[in-house]
């Protein structure tokens, strides 16, 4: 496989039911703190969460029918301001449990180092930094 800046999101749609497994397993276990990678369908865009550090959120539908709620911060990455319903996009992040399919968050870089750098790849552009 290409690294993945040079492979379109298409390319990434093949590989969900690998990514969705392990998603599934931490679902089904209630594990917290995982970095992740999936690929999923935008089905609702809710209202930005604007207490303490300003969030992004959404929830997508991945192909094994999981949810999860995409917390991405908008203060250390930019807003993906043409996101609309039915958007493939393709995240790496931490997996937090829920019992509605679990949130994804730390899906930008960390300006401390302390922790590994997530991003959300939406129509080709990186969303991780708000130097990008």
């Amino acid at each position: 496989m290409n690294n993945y800046w040079e492979t379109s999101v298409t390319d990434f749609i093949e590989l969900e039911p690998d990514y969705d497994d392990i998603l599934a397993e931490l679902y089904a276990s209630g594990t917290n703190d995982v970095q992740v990678r999936g690929v999923g369908i935008v089905l609702v865009i809710l209202a930005d969460d604007l207490q303490g550090s300003r969030h992004q959120r959404f929830i997508i539908e991945l192909a094994s029918g999981q949810t999860l709620l995409i917390a991405h911060n908008i203060d250390l990455a930019p807003r993906i301001n043409s996101l609309f319903l039915g958007d493939h996009i393709e995240f790496y992040g931490e997996y937090e449990w829920n019992e509605k399919g679990g949130v994804i968050h730390w899906t930008h870089y960390d300006p401390a180092g302390k922790h590994e750098d997530g991003w959300i790849l939406h129509d080709g552009i990186f969303y991780q930094s708000l130097s990008d």
